[in-house]
């Protein structure tokens, strides 16, 4: 057991550090080229912060563990909900009300009402995943014309995220070194994480998908994580939020639409049965609370958090039993 949990916390860790390093590489380079703040937290960091979700479920689906790939993105979904407003929102509560939040409030609802009409197939295939991946490249779209059209000198939440990132390389040499470094311990952190991961349901006598939706959803949404407390800390509120419904929206049309594209995928009914029902319900009243109230406060964020311990706590015992027994 010592084994398979040191492998994964090795990949876990390699993860989240070369993911780190690689979005300060490709955000450094970015810079360098003169490109806007707009489309640097559009594209690059959007990527950058879903890297660890996209090369696990890859790695995951292409050696037939469909359940880690598909409980990855479900689970990582879930966390960036309920996790971050419960741990972020206790601190600092979330300030609602910009434009574009609503926009991306729906898109998010939208495209999570789609995943999972799509699950009802069984199986995703590489036309439903082009569908999706389509769907992706056409939001970011509406978000590069909107923005730019409402928002001067690069104001956007998406600009605004470049903000949250400091030190960054000052040489294009420099910055590709950090994005070629980053992008290879990705690659390899993401092989530790599935292995150990496959070797620890196996040895705790759970499903792989529980595994997935568990500790590897959990580990590889640390990223948006991060980036969410140091923007709330800095009380750029909007950004915050717009960290969680953006990479909720990257994980269920470009991760999804990639892994499918590459390799069809599989949907385990355990996911059918309860998980995808619960990241729907979870994004509805999410999505719902954004929009509809001024602050999403305390008390909420206290219920969020919650929820995800009993969620958590769901993957591994029969939570009827618990409260009944």
């Amino acid at each position: 057991m010592i084994a398979p949990l040191a492998l994964a916390i090795g990949g876990l860790v390699l993860l989240l550090v070369a993911a780190e390093i690689m979005i300060r590489g490709a955000v450094g380079a970015s810079r360098i080229l003169k490109i806007s703040p707009h489309v640097i937290g559009l594209t690059v960091i959007a990527f950058g912060t879903s890297a660890p979700e996209l090369f696990v479920s890859l790695k995951a689906a292409l050696h037939g563990h469909d359940g880690i790939a598909v409980g990855n993105v479900v689970g990582s979904n879930i966390a960036n909900i309920l996790l971050m407003i419960g741990t972020v929102g206790v601190i600092y509560p979330f300030a609602c009300g910009d434009p574009a939040l609503r926009r991306d409030g729906f898109v998010l609802l939208g495209s999570t009402i789609v995943f999972v009409i799509l699950c009802h197939f069984d199986m995703i295939s590489r036309w439903q995943g082009i569908i999706m991946l389509g769907g992706l490249i056409g939001y970011l779209a509406l978000c590069y014309i909107g923005d730019r059209r409402n928002c001067a000198n690069d104001d956007s939440i998406h600009a605004k995220e470049v903000d949250e990132f400091d030190n960054l390389p000052d040489s294009m040499q420099k910055a590709a070194i950090y994005t070629i470094i980053g992008l290879v311990g990705v690659a390899f952190g993401a092989k530790l994480l599935v292995d150990g991961a496959v070797d620890m349901a196996r040895l705790l006598g759970v499903s792989e998908t529980v595994i997935g939706i568990t500790m590897v959803a959990l580990g590889t949404s640390m990223p948006e994580l991060a980036t969410t407390v140091v923007a709330a800390v800095r009380r750029h509120n909007d950004v915050a939020l717009g960290n969680i419904i953006g990479s909720n929206i990257f994980n269920t049309l470009g991760i999804i639409g990639v892994v499918s594209i590459v390799t069809p995928l599989s949907i385990p009914q355990e996911i059918m049965q309860s998980d995808i029902w619960v990241m729907l319900g979870v994004t509805v009243v999410f999505v719902a609370a954004a929009l509809g109230l001024k602050t999403l406060g305390r008390p909420l964020a206290v219920v969020f958090f919650a929820g995800y311990a009993l969620f958590t706590i769901g993957q591994f015992t029969d939570l009827t039993a618990l409260f009944t027994g």
